[in-house]
Order: structure tokens, then sequence, then C-alpha cells
């Protein structure tokens, strides 16, 4: 037998407990069960809503269930597709289906002002601070009136201004006079401060892209430019005001959950320190940033990638340490990289297949979640502890019921698909915060990895990460605590139609020594929850 040592370090970051497993190899954690199992607890189940998925192209309907919201503590930002089909019925409808904040991109005519799209005197927006979101593209730095070549290719840092002098020919040609005019998103919505100008978005998020260097060489003047990027934003953002970026992440797995990413060291482009180049302090890099990070000066991180179509195949294999699946790449991410930053996390998530030439059926997002993964996503990656998520699409309205177009190339894109996965989605998100929301008070536990379950009847307990949950082929469980109640939400990925599984879940901690068995049905995600009771013989663990 190989020994191997465990480390259980918990964290508590921005109100909740997440656990971490650190381990020196690949072993699970397992143990073994002797004597008589106690008495076990049923999981309530939380309820389903009864629906018929649409069928329409180019249509969803958000009506599939009632009214909820997210939790104060949560974030959901939308930035998918189609809220012009139902805005002019009921602006604030997203807001009661578990969103909590549009991307710019997204929002009504009557929700902002701008040169093409003016206000009277005295007009302000009815969107709150904490319902708006701007997402800064590759462009808004590329193009007029900035025309910095960085922002498309990182290698363009060595020529990159970040201060230019006010008498300087060019001068918005700097980072510093980019960041700065963003604080005009007051402008937006009505709402300056008396003082300055500054931005009254509850989210920024940038979405720049051009991490990939060709040259090496160039990774310090890459390193320095993003964490001058976002200092500089903080001078011109609302106190309330949170930003973060695509990337860097500390790591970034691409869709995939390998067992080597849980021993990997953060990205360098997130860890790396600021220090001068041969010619940064000439260009306006000032002195006082060496020495710092570009993750010391974000509020949140944005692990998470979007499914290629082979995570929607069920007819393949998904159990290979190289393998991709949904599920295993969904936690997976958040595993590693909550282990590598205490950062928030908030992911983007698309419900259709991104676009890649190297798999079969990904040369074009033609292809949607199918229902359990959409609710799924809406569900598990909520029990990984993270902060927010941003709602993505590539398109933005909707226009419903139109013919296929004779062109073979738009066939399956836009107007074109159908967007029954939105209403899985919003169902899941449905089960979990309308009927649970009270458990997201930030005091709630993640046990992640150290969701401790059996499926040979309790005679053998493990503890396994995404990617052993995935190269095993068990079923994946994972559960919050929150005083005496416990959440369990779980499914067996890429199960079959007729499928029966079971699985059973025990907590033993804090004085509570809880088992429950799961019955799972094909790929169905079920989430449960029961309260337990305290067992003054309980065995306590560390």
């Amino acid at each position: 037998m190989k020994l191997f040592l465990t480390l259980l370090i918990p964290a508590v970051v921005g109100g909740g407990v997440y656990y971490y497993n650190y381990t020196n190899g690949p072993e699970p954690i397992t143990t073994v069960h002797t004597g008589a199992l106690p008495p076990q607890t049923a999981l309530a189940p939380t309820p389903r809503q009864s629906f018929t998925p649409t069928t329409r192209k180019g249509y969803w309907n958000p009506d599939v269930v009632g009214d909820f919201t997210l939790p104060a503590t949560k974030s959901l930002t939308f930035s998918g597709a189609g809220r012009n089909l139902h805005v002019d019925q009921d602006w604030s409808k997203l807001f009661r289906r578990g969103f909590s904040s549009i991307d710019k991109t997204r929002m009504s005519n009557d929700e902002f002002r701008s040169d093409w799209n003016p206000k009277p005197d005295g007009w302000t927006s009815r969107l709150k601070p904490s319902q708006r979101a701007l997402t800064i593209g590759q462009g808004y730095m590329a193009e007029e009136p900035f025309n910095i070549s960085w922002s498309r290719s990182g290698d363009k840092g060595p020529e990159t201004w970040y201060v230019r002098p006010w008498g300087d020919k060019g001068f918005k040609n700097s980072v510093s006079w980019a960041m700065l005019e963003l604080s005009g998103g007051c402008v937006n919505f009505g709402d300056c401060p008396p003082d300055k100008r500054k931005s009254t978005y509850g989210k920024i998020f940038f979405d720049i892209e051009n991490e990939g260097l060709n040259n090496p060489l160039n990774r310090q003047e890459q390193v320095n430019l993003y964490a001058f990027m976002m200092k500089s934003i903080r001078e011109w953002i609302s106190p309330y005001t949170e930003v973060g970026s695509i990337a860097p992440v500390p790591l970034n797995g691409y869709g995939y959950s390998r067992a080597r990413d849980y021993s990997a060291s953060p990205d360098w482009l997130w860890a790396m320190p600021v220090k001068h180049t041969a010619s940064s302090r000439q260009r306006g890099m000032p002195d006082a940033l060496v020495g710092k990070t570009y993750a010391d000066f974000i509020d949140f991180q944005m692990p998470g990638t979007y499914f290629l179509y082979p995570e929607f195949d069920y007819s393949i294999n998904h159990n290979e340490d190289g393998s991709r699946h949904w599920l295993g790449a969904l936690l997976g991410e958040q595993e590693v990289n909550m282990r590598l930053s205490p950062k928030k996390r908030i992911a983007w998530q698309w419900l259709f297949n991104t676009q890649s030439s190297a798999f079969p059926n990904s040369e074009k997002a033609k292809n949607a979640a199918p229902p359990a993964i959409a609710e799924g996503v809406a569900v598990f990656y909520w029990f990984t502890g993270a902060y927010g998520a941003l709602f993505w699409d590539d398109m933005v309205d909707l226009k419903s019921d139109q013919p296929s177009p004779a062109e073979a190339h738009l066939r399956e894109i836009g107007n074109d698909r159908v967007y029954a996965c939105y209403e899985h989605y919003i169902h899941g998100l449905w089960r979990l915060f309308k009927h649970h929301g009270d458990l997201f008070n930030g005091r709630e536990k993640y046990l992640n990895e150290q969701t401790e379950c059996s499926v040979d009847g309790g005679k053998t307990w493990y503890k396994y990460n995404a990617n052993q949950l995935k190269t095993h082929n068990v079923p994946f469980v994972r559960a919050i605590v929150n005083g005496n109640q416990i959440l369990v939400a779980a499914t067996q990925p890429y199960g079959k139609t007729g499928q029966h599984k079971q699985v059973m879940l025990r907590y033993i901690e804090d004085g509570y020594q809880f088992y429950s068995t799961i019955n799972l049905k094909g790929d169905e995600i079920y989430l449960g929850r029961a309260t337990m009771q305290k067992t003054a013989g309980a065995r306590k663990k560390a």
C-alpha cells in the first residue's frame, strides 16, 4: 500500500467556509467501515417544476418557473440572448428569475443614456447600480480614440504607454487614459457623484483575451500592464463597483479536469510580481506598482470554460483522465482555482458548444446543452462556494419563429437555434434558490472534495475530487452544511434512461453522525435536504 499524507485546511472567503484537500499524490481518501451502520435519515427531495420545453426557434420562456431571487451573497449577470423578447412586457422579469444584473449590451433603451439615446435633464435609470454590469472587450482600447494595439496583441507590450504626458501628441494613446474615460459610466445612468465622475456599474468584466504571447521575453511587460490596467480603473469606479477579468486566472483547465491540475502552480500572469523593464519607467509605469501582482487589484477571479460538443455527447466515453466531461470540468475548474487563490469566483457560462474545428460537431455553435447538463450547471456550480456567474451568449437580440436561412453557414445559429436549454437552466436555479436560498447566508460550509460517499452499501467510504469522481465513474455528489441543515446535489453524469444508481452519503463532524442513501435515475439532477440531529456519541473529525 502506498502511503500518502492528507492535510485538511478550512478557509473562510467572503462568507462561507470551503474545505481544501491537499495530498502529496493522486490517491483519494478512503476509509473502511466496520460494524453496523448508524440509522439513516432520508433527504427530502426538492420539487421539480413540470413544463414543456420550447421547440420554437429563437425563443425561450422565462415563465417555466415562478418568481424567485438570488440570495444577497450571490451574483448572476445576464449577458445571454433574447432579453428583448420579454423586457417590453415586464422589464423586471429576469430579476425575478434568478438574475441580479444585466450587461450593458442587453439593456433596453429605457435603461441607459448615450449620444444616440438621449434622455431629459434629471433622468435617472430604473436600474440600481447592483443591477448594472459592463463587459469591456479588446476593441475598447484597440480602436479610436485610444488605438492601443496591445489590446489585441500582448506582444505589443514593450511599445505601450502606461501614462502619456498631456502635452505629448496622442496622449490618449495610453492605458491610463482609457481607464479614466470609463469614469463616464455614471453618465449612462444619470447618477454621477457631485464631486467627480465615477463609474456606477455594479460589476465590470474585462474580456481582453490578449494574454497569450509569441515571445516569452515580453512576459514582464504583460504582467506590468495587466496590473497597471486594474490599478488604474480602481481610481475611476464607485466604492461598490467590483472588477475582474476573464483572464488571467490561477489555472485555466480549458475544459479538462486532469489529475495534474490539483498539484499545479498558479499561472505566471496571475502570480508574477511587477518590476520595471528597460523602458517601462519612460512609458509612465509608476514605481509604486513594483512588487504588486495583477491579483492584488481585482475583486474576483473568473475560472470557468465553455463546453465543446464532446461534453454533450452521451455515446462516447468520458471517464479517462484526459476525457472531456461536463461536470468534471465544471467542478474541477473551481476546485483547483479555489486552492490557488482566495479571491471570489465568477465563471462565464454558455449553454451552447463553443466553436473549435479540432472537435467533431464543434465547427459552429449549433449544439445546445442537453437538459440535465443545462440544469446541472445551474445547480452544481453553486455547490463549489462560487460567488457568481456571468450567463453569456454570442447572440444578443432574438427574433422568434424565423424560417431556416437558405445559406448553410447561417443555419443552426442565432435565430435558427432552439433555446430550451435556457429554460432548463432557469429551472435548476429555481430548484436551488427558490427552495434553499436561506442556506446561502454566509454561514454555510461547502464540503467540495470533503463530501464523503460510498457505492458499496457503506463498506468503504471515499472523498474524491472532481477528477477522481470522473475516472472512477461513480456518482457525483456535493454537499453544503449550514448549522443542522445539509443540502445535497447528486447525479450520475451521462446516465442512460432507465438506469438506476444508489450512493450513500455521510457527514460525521461537529457532533453530527448523518447517513443517507440517494437513489439516482438516469442522469437526472438530484437535489435533497435534511435536518441533522446531534448525536451525543458522534465521532468528531479534525
